[in-house]
């Protein structure tokens, strides 16, 4: 069974890899995953408000 320092050397040790190969995005490609995630979260918002409205005029409030 590993100890505490080994799991956190471990960690720190996959987490280096990992800063390794990542890159800061470009501009352009921020900019279409904040569109993405704004689109996604508008449609979450409109399918809860439909589901909400046919329950609304379905049961009476």
């Amino acid at each position: 069974m590993a100890t505490f320092q080994e799991k956190l050397r471990e960690f720190w040790k996959e987490s280096k890899r990992v800063f390794l190969v990542t890159k800061k995005p470009r501009w352009d490609e921020y900019k279409k995953a904040a569109k993405i995630t704004g689109l996604g979260i508008i449609l979450i918002g409109l399918i809860g408000m439909l589901i909400r409205i046919v329950g609304i005029l379905a049961l009476g409030g």
